[in-house]
Formats: C-alpha cells, structure tokens, sequence
C-alpha cells in the first residue's frame, strides 16, 4: 500500500494466495484516493456480476461505515446523487466499477487509476475489442500521474496473466528471519514438516539452521519481516506472498489441506493455486497410446461388477451411421472402471437403433453384494449429427435422468453448465465445458496407483487406446494472449468423447461419491441373511429443484 502511494511507481503488481488481503488492498486503495488525492478510479472485475457483488457487499458497506467517505460520497438514496451501483461519484473524481467481459463498460470515461482485480479470470478478448487490461490501460494515457494495479491468483504456467506481469517486475519477496540464527529467508512449503499421520503438528523447519517453528514463532517472524527485490526496478514493482505468510491459517491447517488435496490433480491444483500463489504445470501436453495400454486389467466387468462401484453413468455420441457408448463405473474419490464400451450401427434417422440404444441404457449390472445396479445418468451429445432425433429420443426420458447435452469449448468453463430449454426440442439442453472434463480426464489419466481418481481399464483394442490419447493441449496466441487449446493428433477421438460425456454425467448427479459408497455398504450390511430378492439400488439423494421452498414440499 506504500508502493501504491508513492507517486514515483506507476505500476504494481501483486500475485498471491487467496485470503491474504488482496481485495482489501484495492479497497484501501479506493479510500485513499478518494480522500486524499481525488481522481478518477476504474476497479475492473473479472465479470459484471462479480463487478456488482464488490460493489455492494465490499465497497458500499465500506463507503457506510467509513466517516470520511460517507462525507464525500454522496447518498444513493438522495435525487440526482451520480451514486449507482457500479459508478459512485465524490468530489475530484468517481469510481467506476466494471466487467472485464463488457466491452461498453472499457470505451467511457477517462480514468487515472487502473485497478484490476483477480486478472487471471479475465476473458482473452472484452467482446471483439481485444485485451481487457490493455483496452482500460488506454483510458489512461491522457495523465501523466496515472497508476495501475494488478493482483490475482495465479493459475496455468504459461498462460497465467498475473505471473507475466510480475515476471516482468522487480519481483519483491518477504523475508522473515529466524529467532535461533538471525538469517532471513522467504517462506517455502517444502520446508513445512510434520510426523506421519500428524499434521497437526506440521512445523516450519529454518532453511539455514534446521530449527523448527510453531506458529507463534512463525507469526512474531512475520512482524520483522521485510520485502527485498530481486530484480531491478524497472517502473514495476512486482509482490508475491504465498498462504505461509497468512495469520488466519495455522501450519497444521495447511497441512491437512495438503494432504486432502494431493489425491486427486484438480484438488492438488487448487491448493498450488491458491495457497501456494505458484502457477500449476501439467506434466504433459499429451498421452502414448501404449502407456494407457500398460494398464490393462484382466477382468471382464460386464458379467460382475468390481465391489468398489456403487454408481453407473454413460456417454453417448451420434455419428452418421453409429452410435458409440461407454459405460463408466465410479467408487470412493471418484475412481472409475470402463465397464463397458460398445457401438450400434444403423441409421439415426430411423427408430432400430434408438431402440437398441434405449435397451443399452435399461440394462441393470450385477454387483458382487447381490445388488443390482441401473445407469443413473446418460448423456447424449446433441451437437453433431441428427440433433432433433436426439431430442425426441430425450424428451420422454428426462424423468430417467437421460439427457441432451452439447459440448462447449473454451478454458474455464464449468465442467457442466446451467441447462437451457430455448432449442427447436424445448427440452434441457446442457452444456459441457469439453475442455476442462479434457484436462480432469488426462489428469487423472497420469495417476499411477489403485486409489482416488485412479482409471481402470479392462482388455480393448489398440483403437481404443489410441482414441483416448487421440488429443493434446497446445499454447496459441491470440492478439498477443496465450491461450491453450485442444486440437486432435488423429481423427478417430470418439472413446476420448464417450468418457468425456460419462464424466459429465456423473457430474450432473452432483453426488457426494464417499456419502453413497457409505450409504451403499451400510445398507447391504443391514439386510438380513435369508433375504434372497435382490434389494433396490441405493438411488443418489435427489437435488432439490430451484424454487421448491421447504413448505411446498413439506405440504406435499
């Protein structure tokens, strides 16, 4: 916050973990020009709605309760005041709140002060018009005191905005010394330890003496503490704290997340994100067909299901003159078996093989306590071939979870998006991030123990293997932006498909996996040993839909 005072820098930077003070820092920066250096401030959010949500519950309640500010603000409730949700003007100046996604929002008004908050979220383009950051930074020119001020997490390596940025800066660290040596150093996790099975008892072991730290002595480091620059200042001043340096989360807390998040590559990825604020990089652009082949399984799990599965999901995709399908099995930590992979050859046009592909979803599996179990959800891609016959085939089979769904590219998007009903079907139709079930897919893909996220395989073919490991990401630059893209190695990807839509079916269950694996087990258990009927399969606990208050279903 000194730095963004001092006249002298007209640009900071900031990448750091979540929670540590970032959005606090912003707001502070608005109090501060607004009160003692009045000028124009643009604070530009990811999205409009997010733009706001900062703008009433973080820049309204402090505008309120902050007497000076409430002195210069001038009331929303009062006529003609020029105070909106998203432009609140003061005397010498106003704060503008904007989207990066709105590119009206980038193209008005003249400001002096550029705040963008969580750049790593920014869209690559505001519409047609192009970078967000550098549409707002052209608003500026017109001041020779103007300032800029970046902060974020950081995400991909390589295609992270807020790790570009502060490369380019003079990239400050906080070094803390130790009480037992004296020496300064920056805080690493690496050097956070704790006994096995213990992490509530993780400690900071000193770099330079081997003493460990609790958290008091941690924390009394921190009030010493120092920032030092590593590179030269080159008119950006660059800072990065990690979650070490936070007061609110103790060393033992961050160690069990650490732990929780290693099972899997998405969870290990959000803590690196966020706690860590290091960029995450992917091990691999791609997959060998021969390293997926390696792990076959000799078991066939179509007559006997594997006792670890207590849930079934399918994915379809429509070609011109087949269907391909695959059945996927999930357990405990979302481990998954093929259960099953199959094509029906026919005409879409017609109704055989619709008939056919509606026996395939009847089918029940026999698992190994003595229960049977239906697929819970299949989902259909409607976005190829014969798009109305998969909505007619849908519309009567919602009720049994089969649904429409078309594949959206694009990085970060949801893995599985709110529905829509404005199609030619007037059914729900939804959308499927394809890039991001893609990256979980190979992710999990890499995992090389029995355990969560774990995929297994039974005996296929060569093509099979081949289609799965049939795409790769690959860096793109988009008017100056990386941008990192799926594009095919071959032509056939139909098996790295039917996973993809199986994966989005499980997650339109939104299931809680380690509640039903629970549940599932409890149950059997409880059944009486003479009772030979096969019992019903434990159906997943039905969302609540949207609207349904507790008294209309209570007066049910």
């Amino acid at each position: 916050m000194d730095t963004i005072s001092d006249p002298a820098v007209p640009r900071v930077v900031i990448m750091s973990s979540s929670q540590v003070g970032k959005t606090e820092i912003l707001l502070n920066t608005i109090g501060f020009y607004a009160v003692y250096d009045p000028a124009p401030i643009l604070c530009l959010q990811p999205t409009l709605s997010m733009a706001q949500a900062f703008s009433k519950d973080r820049l309204s309640p402090m505008i309120r309760d902050t007497k000076t500010l409430s002195e210069r603000v001038q009331d929303p409730r009062s006529r003609d005041s020029g105070n909106t949700t998203l432009h609140k003007v003061y005397t010498g100046g106003h704060i503008s709140i904007a989207g990066s996604n709105s590119s009206a929002s980038l193209a008005s008004r003249p400001i002096r002060i550029l705040l963008c908050d969580e750049i790593d979220r920014y869209p690559l383009s505001a519409g047609t018009e192009g970078d967000p950051i550098s549409l707002a930074q052209k608003r500026t020119q017109n001041f020779i005191n103007r300032k800029t001020v970046m902060v974020s997490t950081p995400t991909i390596r390589g295609a992270s905005r807020i790790e570009s940025a502060f490369e380019n800066s003079d990239q400050r660290y906080f070094y803390v010394p130790c009480e037992d040596c004296g020496e300064f150093q920056t805080l690493v996790w690496q050097n956070v330890q704790w006994p096995k099975s213990r992490p509530n008892a993780a400690a900071y072991v000193c770099g330079a003496c081997g003493t460990a730290w609790g958290n008091a002595q941690r924390l009394r480091s921190l009030r010493v503490g120092v920032w030092r620059s590593t590179k030269p200042y080159d008119g950006i001043a660059g800072f990065f704290l990690n979650g070490l340096y936070s007061p609110w989360i103790s060393l033992g807390e961050a160690a069990k997340d650490f732990l929780e998040a290693k099972k899997l590559p998405e969870t290990l990825r959000v803590f690196i994100n966020t706690y860590l604020a290091e960029t995450y990089e992917e091990e691999g652009e791609g997959l060998e067909s021969v390293f997926l082949e390696d792990r076959q399984e000799e078991e066939d799990w179509r007559g006997l299901l594997p006792e670890n599965v207590v849930l079934l999901t399918m994915g379809v995709d429509c070609q011109k003159d087949r269907f391909e399908y695959e059945i996927v099995g999930w357990g405990r930590e979302e481990e998954s078996w093929s259960i099953d992979y199959g094509i029906i050859y026919g005409d879409p046009s017609g109704p055989k093989i619709w008939d056919e592909l509606d026996v395939i979803i009847k089918t029940q599996y026999k698992h190994p306590m003595g229960v049977d179990l239906p697929i819970r959800c299949c989902c259909i891609d409607s976005g190829g071939h014969y798009t109305q016959s998969v909505y007619n085939f849908v519309r009567p089979r919602e009720g049994r979870r089969v649904f429409a769904i078309k594949g959206v590219g694009g990085e970060g998007r949801a893995l599985m998006g709110r529905p829509s009903t404005s199609n030619i079907g007037k059914i729900r139709l939804f959308p499927v991030g394809v890039d991001t079930a893609k990256e979980l897919f190979y992710s999990r893909l890499k995992i090389a123990d029995f355990g969560p996220g774990y995929c297994h395989f039974p005996q296929r073919d060569t093509e099979y293997f081949k289609q799965l490991s049939s795409e790769k990401i690959v860096t793109k630059y988009y008017k100056g932006r990386p941008r990192r893209e799926w594009v095919k190695t071959r032509t056939r990807n139909e098996a790295l498909d039917v996973r993809v839509y199986a994966t989005a079916a499980f997650a339109l269950l939104n299931t809680n996996i380690n509640h039903l694996v629970d549940r599932f087990h409890q149950r059997l258990k409880t059944r009486p040993p003479e009772q030979n009927e096969p019992a019903q399969p434990l159906r997943p606990r039905p969302r609540r839909r949207t609207g349904q208050s507790f008294v209309n279903s209570w007066n049910k």
